[in-house]
């Protein structure tokens, strides 16, 4: 199992809309994301700020992210949620969730 740690900002205007659509996200999205070996997905919200976190239980980390890339439904999820977020100063070119380096762990 490898951990995985992101962040990105979620603009001020829709922060709320961000919440809303988490409460209610599709089913499609949750099937994709489980069949693509992630586990323990949990998204953070403070100050502007979305932390997100997640357990890859797979093999084959890079094909299984192309899968969830060429979804549909993702697809389809993702122009929803892309509204809502822009990339911290920090990120790459073409990066949208910008990771994280992990320093500390205990478990």
């Amino acid at each position: 199992m490898q951990r995985y740690a992101m962040v990105i900002k979620v603009k001020p205007e829709w922060e709320e809309s961000y919440k809303q659509i988490h409460a209610h996200t599709w089913a499609g999205v949750l099937e994709r994301i489980t069949a693509c070996n992630i586990r323990n997905y949990s998204i953070f919200l403070r100050d502007g700020l979305l932390f997100g976190y997640y357990e890859y239980i797979g093999d084959d980390f890079k094909g299984d992210m192309a899968k969830m890339a060429a979804d549909p439904i993702t697809r389809a999820w993702w122009k929803f949620t892309d509204l809502c977020q822009e990339p911290v100063e920090s990120a790459a070119p073409g990066e949208k969730w910008a990771q994280m380096e992990e320093v500390f762990h205990h478990g």
